[in-house]
């Protein structure tokens, strides 16, 4: 939906006519993340305030994957862009680790699940960028979700990073600048998350051994090429 006419706080503050502020999820670098409760039926949502399009939500408002968030609507805006997402009630993986690692087993769980939702991204030319402990929700209900696309861009051949994104850690050295990203950036990412899922530390610091060493090695080797190619041969690999 675009209404070009009005602008994005001038959208919200219309829809707090309908729902109230819960609290602020995220305010960041011209977004901002709002968990917003219906005022009838006491249903929440998250509303994210962004300061340009983003075409992943459009995909997202059409095409269901469990293992990325609804999209109920997206609002094009003279500033920015508005969506509306569904509320996932639970824990991020960083929260969970608050109280200690994950076991080999719940690791291999949520890498999976990422693997899926990478699955979906990448098949649609979509890297998501930002793999992290906090871009990964557990619901109540044990359903695994990778969240937050503020840095997710099409993939676009022969195009370099120009801009440093990612988080630090986690980006992969073709995030800097050296070369483009595409999916096996994503690829380095999921294994510095496995690592930290099962150490606590980066890989610089710490492997465990056997096969999830091995398969951490692999998708954070320096070298694109010689990453695991595909977020369905990460998966096989598990």
């Amino acid at each position: 939906m675009t209404l070009n006419k009005i602008s994005c706080e001038e959208y919200i503050t219309k829809l707090f006519n309908t729902y109230k502020l819960v609290s602020v999820l995220a305010n960041r670098n011209d977004c901002k993340t709002l968990r917003l409760r219906h005022k009838e039926i006491g249903r929440d949502i998250v509303l994210h305030k962004l300061p340009k399009h983003n075409e992943i939500y459009e995909l997202l408002l059409n095409i269901r994957c469990k293992y990325l968030p609804e999209v109920y609507e997206v609002i094009n805006l003279s500033d920015g862009q508005i969506v509306l997402e569904e509320y996932i009630d639970g824990l991020t993986v960083a929260q969970v680790m608050e109280s200690g690692r994950y076991h080999r087993r719940g690791a291999k769980k949520v890498l999976k699940s990422v693997c899926f939702a990478l699955s979906f991204l990448h098949n649609h030319n979509f890297v998501h960028r930002d793999i992290k402990p906090e871009n990964i929700m557990v619901s109540t209900s044990g359903r695994i979700v990778l969240i937050d696309f503020n840095t997710t861009r099409s993939e676009t051949p022969a195009r370099k990073d120009t801009n440093v994104m990612g988080t630090a850690g986690y980006a992969s050295p073709e995030q800097i600048g050296i070369s483009k990203s595409d999916s096996r950036t994503d690829i380095y990412a999921a294994g510095v998350l496995l690592c930290v899922m099962l150490t606590g530390q980066h890989p610089s610091e710490k492997i465990p051994s056997g096969k999830m060493g091995r398969v951490i090695k692999k998708c954070t080797n320096i070298n694109p090429r010689d990453r695991y190619q595909s977020a369905e041969e990460l998966q096989s690999a598990l």
